[in-house]
């Protein structure tokens, strides 16, 4: 089944026949040092192993479990850090918003823009995000079905906008645990937009360790296999180069070496089901 195409940029989009999207980047900006440094490892892998790939990294981290977790650097300095990665790097980038105040200043640097999982329904920030032109991932919230990110996308079909895509991260499974259900794939799919998976996040598990979020990043690799064999369009990724010493989601993300090998087999799995005619199907 085709979705529809979304231009990232002038030289990047996704859906339809396009290859996948790969979004990448460490989750939080920790100093503009080591944006650079991981916007250049990032690079790298666009240019080693041939992929559209888009820069990732929080300038706030705005729904953290404890007051007392890091944050970032904020909006105005966040958005000049990730200006300069572009300029450095050409590779596009994206970053959350999370009050209608910053989808403006946020538009002018960012090549999309992200709604989180706990303000996916928020209605008025999707239309602020949405009036920038650029295109916007909402991440599904882990009290969302399948079926209920239909009205996500109705939104932005009523503003004109064929730019909004929908970014599965996992549905809430008891208490401080993830599942993620592969049937919500085709079911989004359906609706006509590019569907990303968010590997990394829906490793987590929210609250586990206190303060902050436990996960189960060991089951990153076969999840994103998983993914990649049900055919969705785009790959999301929280890596950072110690992920033990991260400031933020250090339980998830992947170090250098398990990304690239992850991008290969779901590269190795894209191909395969080309092969066999199974992408359109």
């Amino acid at each position: 089944m085709k979705t529809r195409k979304i231009e990232i940029t002038s030289q990047v989009a996704f859906g339809a026949d396009e290859p996948p999207l790969f979004i990448a980047g460490p989750c939080v900006i920790e100093s503009r040092d080591h944006a650079l440094r991981m916007g250049a490892m990032i690079a790298r892998l666009r240019d080693e192993l041939k992929i559209n790939i888009v820069f990732k990294a929080s300038y706030d981290k705005a729904n953290r479990t404890s007051i007392h977790s890091f944050r970032g650097p904020g909006l105005e300095e966040g958005l000049r850090i990730l200006a300069e990665v572009k300029k450095e790097t050409g590779l596009p980038l994206l970053s959350d918003v999370h009050e209608t105040s910053q989808a403006h200043a946020a538009g002018e640097v960012l090549d999309i823009l992200q709604i989180p999982a706990f303000l996916c329904r928020q209605t008025d920030l999707i239309v602020a995000a949405v009036k920038t032109g650029k295109a916007v991932g909402v991440k599904k919230g882990q009290f969302l079905s399948p079926e209920e990110t239909k009205n996500i996308l109705d939104k932005g079909d009523e503003l004109g906008s064929s730019k909004l895509f929908i970014t599965e991260r996992g549905s809430s499974f008891g208490y401080q645990n993830l599942v993620v259900d592969m049937r919500s794939f085709p079911m989004m799919r359906a609706f006509g937009a590019p569907v990303v998976y968010d590997i990394t996040h829906s490793m987590q598990r929210p609250g586990g360790a206190g303060t902050e979020t436990a996960g189960t990043r060991q089951f990153a690799r076969p999840l994103a296999r998983a993914a990649a064999a049900a055919g969705v369009d785009g790959f999301f990724m929280e890596i950072h180069d110690d992920p033990s010493k991260a400031k933020s989601d250090r339980a998830t993300q992947l170090d250098p070496d398990t990304a690239r090998r992850t991008i290969r087999e779901i590269l190795a799995i894209r191909e395969a089901l080309a092969d066999c005619g199974a992408l359109e199907s």
